[in-house]
């Protein structure tokens, strides 16, 4: 907690899942919280948990420069989380302008309005993901591999990674990024993803719709995890071999979503609602896992939550969300 208490910390994307936890987080290590969120979107567990009315608030669009860099200059952070971006792989297909335009431009936005207040920022965590990789001839991904993003989703993400090795190359900004697997937890409403979709699909008795065959691989890290992850690259910023780095933040016991979706079923005693496979999705890799040796070696980081356990909890926060919001029935359509 004394390394975060009163810390002056600027959150970008926190409407977001990964944001809502973080700074729920950073507020209970006492830090002095700034978020930059472009809608007051009320569903927003940051919202709903009145965690935003404990923060200092700007409203702006990444893809605005002098927005980015009031929030930034304005809040006087010495520590910048960016987690802001356009995070659906389907979206990104469809629309790979905005997808772009927010992952990239937003990115190069934060990373020079840190530059600019170079004397004030002493650490930036820029989230990547586990797409920036690509789809390699050999996994677990390593951080050693090129980064190989071919499809607009994973191609942003690759550009937003490389940007902020560049800017620490080139400037020396004190800045990592942090590479994740698929994030799950209570608060993502994303529901054409396979956790929220499946859950909600058993909650109201339905069978849940998979857009693959099933077959698909992917690492999933609980949000908590994920989090712990944020702080320990920020607090060990200025150790050695941390700053300009490129970090892997995974469960590391890669499963099919058929897998994922029969446990998830097991665990919320569903399971003869056997999944909707419709064999329809585009543009994705079919195998994606990682190895986060690097993260134990340098960092001293594991995941704390065991699949289930990170199920459980997930599954009881959606359980309370739907029954109290009244959700509209429907069929979710997941990977």
């Amino acid at each position: 907690m004394s390394f975060w208490r009163h810390r002056r910390v600027l959150v970008t994307g926190a409407s977001g899942l990964v944001g809502s936890w973080l700074v729920k987080d950073l507020l209970r290590l006492e830090a002095s919280v700034a978020v930059l969120v472009m809608d007051s979107d009320p569903q927003s567990e940051l919202f709903r948990s009145g965690d935003v009315l404990r923060t200092t608030v700007f409203n702006g669009r990444l893809q605005d420069f002098s927005e980015v860099e009031r929030a930034v200059g304005v809040s006087e952070a010495d520590t910048v989380f960016h987690l802001a971006a356009q995070t659906l792989v389907g979206p990104a297909r469809r629309a790979p302008l905005h997808t772009f335009e927010s992952n990239i431009r937003g990115t190069y936005h934060v990373l020079e309005a840190c530059r600019r207040h170079g004397e004030q920022v002493r650490r930036l965590v820029v989230a990547s993901s586990d797409k920036a990789y690509g789809d390699q001839p050999t996994l677990p991904y390593a951080e050693s591999m090129p980064l190989l993003g071919r499809h607009p989703y994973d191609v942003s993400k690759a550009c937003a990674d490389l940007l902020a090795q560049g800017y620490h190359r080139s400037y020396g900004l004190p800045v990592a990024v942090a590479r994740c697997g698929n994030i799950y937890g209570g608060g993502d409403l994303n529901w054409s993803r396979i956790v929220p979709g499946t859950i909600r699909s058993l909650l109201h008795g339905e069978r849940p719709v998979l857009r693959s065959d099933g077959s698909f691989v992917r690492d999933y890290i609980y949000v908590r995890d994920i989090v712990h992850a944020y702080l320990t690259l920020a607090e060990q910023m200025e150790e050695r071999g941390v700053a300009g780095e490129g970090f892997n933040f995974g469960h590391t016991k890669p499963l099919t979503v058929l897998q994922l979706c029969t446990i998830i079923g097991r665990l919320m005693k569903r399971a003869a609602l056997r999944p909707d496979i419709r064999g329809s999705a585009q543009g994705e890799i079919h195998s994606q896992y990682l190895s986060c040796e690097k993260a134990s070696r340098s960092l001293g980081w594991r995941p704390r939550y065991g699949l289930e356990a990170g199920l459980k909890e997930t599954i009881a926060w959606y359980r309370g969300y739907l029954s109290g919001r009244g959700a509209a029935r429907g069929s979710s359509r997941a990977l």
